[in-house]
């Protein structure tokens, strides 16, 4: 009888303040006027034009309703009932004279819950209805497309100039931020994306707009909002599900010619599925690698050789911390978990300032959040490795986690092998994800990151190798306005290896080496304006090493110990940029980041004799330094600039500069990424790499953006990077600045992509022309490489095509192939023998001077995804895959033997036969 009573009391309560509301609206203002043959927007102009009424509603609605009527000093319900009188639509007038008009639907002016029991008490902020959110100060999380938003503090006049909206985009099931989404308003064409957390910042002028908001992969989504002053506005927006999914690289199809930046790379998780692998898993490098200007120098490598430069010239970040070996099991895996995957950017040239310390790239992975809305999990079992990811909310809508790990049972494959020697191989990788986001309130998030890996593996002998890479990463998001933008990070990476063999006891050995990194840094991005971005912080970076110890391993042992003198040095940086349209078709970036860098002690530092090469015999003294002391500094601009001018709405023509500085180098005299990489810190006699790239670019857009086409031409010049002499001793060498040959080096090329990102049938064909080329011409260096002129780098393969395909036939079924074809990578060949001293001896041609043969591959994948029902323990999929099918012996390397007093060549291929997998793939 209670619930009755009250329930009859609160329908009374919502029928006077109707009635209050429409009677104030109708004592107080009347409506005169002929309105013939009008929009019920041109209707609703001249309502508003003569009286303090406003109106809420969604013009599409109404678009195909006319008024035609004459009224005198008639009330604004009686015109209303008139106008609507046998349609769909209905209408409320609140006390504060606002009209709110919608189609379908009953329009209810409710109370907040609890209001008759908490008397004088103010009511719960999560039960101010929508209408008033705005004006109660609150954020707005928008979730209609009908709704009316208002943003910002209430006024009955609306204040002349600009406000600005800012707040995140999120995706509507998980919570998770969208990257890279466009937020904008066509009237005037007014457009920001997101960044890294889904976080825009939009200034427009006060008034009303629809605000629409594109993502790749997810709904469009439109929002009627009226901007009175500042305020917040986060939006969700739902995942598009269509009959036949389309695979997207880019956040938005017109940003291959309206972007800003050139040789800049992005690739989604969808996309990086598609391509098939050896071991029928996604892999992020190997996607990477079929992207034009990106090589690798053989088959299973997951080094990256980018528009001519090294691979320790590549700065891969995996949540902002850096990974030195991404590679597991011999490279046939990269280091990263697919299923924990976002996305990647790879930026080639037009690398941000905020980003330094590599000369060639910058490879960015990020992972994703977690799932804040419900409990999910996925994974992948397959020939020789499985996965599992889990994630969900600890806090709902607030707090999420996420935790995936990887493992391999490789070993019965190494004992299939054909050859007695390696049947006893054993090998294996395993590697662990775990992430925690918390949302403390609308202006503060927090994002904790941690990796570790290991890889272990023994080829025919005792002889163990062993690597880990583990990193650690904190960042604090921080909204100061809604024009300034804060993330404050800090972070830790460490990479050690170590090799050790017992199978002699006499000279059992234990090989290490330890590299750790600690770093902070400060970002900000401030929004004066649509059209103008600036970026602007700092970082500092501490590197600790143990380049190597060498120790007995056993009782037994009579290895004599020897370990290197630890090395450590400071990099820090700070750096501004400023993103500018000039004009809707011309706009310009540019940038300054000046970098520091400073050798420290302890140290014993050997001074050789002014004008000499550096060895054993040229030294004169030797000086110490304490711990923590400064023995050597560099510093130096690096500048940045970007330009685009768009010659018509689907073509532009980009100019891109960068200066990039490096301080940290590897002693390899491998061609690809190896476990037993010794990175080395600029010192006294070690400079800096510098290096300078230039390029030029023609984008164009086909078929209302639906086809890609992209030419880029570049040259690139760099200066103190390593070569080394013959014979040079890589590790366990206490000077190794006698052994180093300070290096000039040049590159340039031609890229040409032809992309389509949407249909049953996408994917993309490449081209690049590129030349490498290195001169070692050391003044401190008694030995002269190929007369002192220039020759083909380690990594010069003039020529490299690549076809990337997808075709859908059904919602299930989809076939994907990748066809690869490069030239075959430099090589110095022995071109015969000679006595000299009674000693025969092998005379080799100038280095570099000729080739392997060219390398070609194909691969095909079948994907078969489980039935589409909603209510399903989980849903599953199948990859059948086919690497290299036409089972091409593509050689790895050559290398040379001396038999019975001749020469004789032998090729090595890593895969000569088509190798089949199969992967089961699950989601719940």
């Amino acid at each position: 009888m209670k619930q009755l009573y009250r329930l009859l009391l609160f329908s009374i309560a919502c029928m006077l303040v109707m009635q209050e509301a429409a009677g104030q609206s109708t004592t107080r203002q009347t409506i005169s006027g002929s309105f013939s043959g009008l929009s019920f927007t041109q209707f609703v102009t001249q309502v508003e034009a003569q009286t303090d009424y406003r109106f809420y509603y969604n013009p599409t609605v109404l678009d195909s309703l006319t008024v035609d009527l004459q009224a005198q000093q008639q009330p604004l319900p009686v015109v209303l009932d008139r106008i609507f009188q046998g349609t769909a639509y209905q209408y409320a007038i609140d006390a504060q004279e606002r009209v709110f008009v919608v189609k379908n639907a009953d329009l209810q002016a409710t109370l907040p819950e609890g209001f008759f029991a908490r008397g004088d008490e103010e009511a719960s902020d999560e039960k101010v209805p929508d209408f008033m959110a705005g004006a109660a100060g609150k954020k707005l999380i928008g979730s209609s497309d009908s709704k009316l938003y208002e943003i910002g503090i209430r006024t009955n006049n609306l204040k002349p100039g600009n406000a600005t909206i800012a707040g995140t985009v999120v995706n509507a099931k998980t919570g998770e931020p969208v990257i890279g989404a466009v937020v904008l308003i066509e009237n005037p064409l007014t457009a920001v994306s997101t960044n890294a957390f889904g976080f825009y910042s939009l200034t427009l002028p006060r008034g009303r707009h629809e605000l629409k908001i594109k993502s790749v992969g997810m709904q469009e989504a439109k929002r009627q909002i009226i901007l009175y002053s500042d305020g917040k506005f986060n939006v969700e927006l739902r995942e598009d599900v269509v009959s036949l999914k389309e695979v997207l690289v880019e956040a938005d199809r017109d940003k291959n010619v309206s972007g800003l930046m050139m040789g800049v790379e992005k690739l989604d998780i969808k996309t990086m599925k598609q391509v098939p692998t050896a071991f029928g898993e996604a892999d992020v490098l190997k996607v990477v690698l079929t992207l034009p200007g990106v090589k690798s120098v053989g088959e299973s490598s997951t080094g990256l050789n980018v528009r001519g430069g090294a691979t320790d010239q590549n700065l891969i970040l995996f949540n902002d911390a850096p990974v030195y070996n991404p590679s597991h099991l011999f490279g046939f895996f990269s280091a990263f978990n697919p299923d924990v995957l976002k996305g990647v950017e790879l930026y080639k040239n037009s690398i941000p300032a905020k980003h330094g310390g590599r000369l060639a790239s910058v490879l960015e992975v990020t992972s994703r959040d977690g799932n804040k809305k419900k409990f999910a999990g996925s994974g992948g079992i397959g020939l020789v490795s499985t996965r599992l990811t889990l994630e969900g909310p600890i806090i709902k809508d607030k707090t999420s986690f996420l935790v995936g790990g990887r493992t391999t049972y490789s070993d019965w494959l190494l004992k299939k092998l054909p050859n007695d020697k390696y049947k006893n191989s054993k090998a294996s990788f395993f590697d662990v994800n775990a992430n925690i986001s918390h949302e403390i309130n609308e202006k503060n998030s927090l994002y904790a990151s941690g990796y570790m890996s290991g890889d272990k593996f023994k080829l025919g002998s005792d002889t163990l190798y062993t690597y880990q890479n583990q990193s650690a990463s904190l960042r604090w998001n921080r909204v100061f306005t809604n024009s300034l933008y804060g993330v404050f990070s800090a972070g830790y990476s460490s990479y050690k290896y170590n090799v050790a063999s017992e199978r002699v006891p006499v000279n059992g050995f234990d090989l290490a080496y330890d590299l750790n990194q600690s770093n902070v840094k400060a970002d900000f991005t401030y929004y004066p304006n649509p059209k103008h971005v600036v970026d602007f912080g700092a970082s500092s970076i501490l590197y600790r090493m143990k380049p190597g110890s060498y120790l007995p391993k056993g009782a037994e042992s009579l290895v004599k110990p020897d370990v290197l003198e630890p090395e450590q040095g400071a990099e820090s940086a700070i750096y501004i940029s400023d993103q500018y349209e000039i004009s809707p078709r011309f706009s310009v970036s540019v940038g300054l980041r000046y970098s520091f860098y400073t050798y420290l002690g302890a140290k014993n530092v050997r001074q050789y004799a002014p004008g000499a090469s550096r060895s054993e015999f040229s030294v004169v003294d030797t000086v110490s330094y304490g711990s923590g002391e400064a023995i050597k500094t560099y510093h130096g601009p690096e500048y940045r600039f970007s330009a685009r001018y768009n010659l018509n709405e689907n073509t532009s023509i980009k100019f891109g500069y960068n200066r990039m500085r490096q301080y940290i180098h590897t002693l390899t005299n491998t061609t690809t990424v190896s476990p037993t990489d010794v990175w080395k810190l600029s010192d006294s006699y070690i400079r800096p790499q510098v290096g300078d790239q230039y390029s030029i670019g023609l984008f164009r857009n086909l078929r209302a953006n639906t086809i890609e086409v992209s030419l880029e031409t570049y040259y690139k010049t760099m200066r103190d990077f390593l070569d080394f002499k013959s014979g040079a001793r890589l590790i366990m060498n206490h000077h190794i600045e006698t052994d180093i040959i300070n290096s000039r080096g040049q590159a340039y090329g031609v890229e040409a992509m032809v992309r389509k990102s949407s249909g049953k049938l996408n994917g993309w064909v490449s081209y690049t022309y590129s030349r490498s080329l290195v001169k070692s011409n050391d003044a401190n260096s008694p030995e002269v490489v190929n007369k002192g002129r220039y020759y083909p780098s380690n990594f010069d393969k003039p020529h490299d095509a690549t076809l990337v395909g997808n075709y859908r036939f059904s919602r299930r079924f989809s076939t994907s192939v990748n066809v690869t074809y490069s030239t075959g990578r430099p090589i110095t060949l022995p071109m015969g023998n000679y006595e000299i001293g009674g000693a025969r001896r092998v005379y080799y041609s100038d280095r570099n001077q000729f080739r392997i043969p060219d390398y070609f591959r194909t691969d095909v994948a079948l994907n078969i995804e489980g039935n589409h029902k909603i209510k399903k323990l989980a849903h599953s999929s199948w990859t059948v895959s086919v690497y290299n099918l036409t089972g091409r012996k593509n050689p790895y390397s050559v290398y040379f033997i001396t038999e019975n007093g001749k020469i004789k060549g032998y090729k090595m291929s890593v895969f000569g036969q088509p190798i089949p997998t199969v992967t089961y793939n699950f989601k719940f």
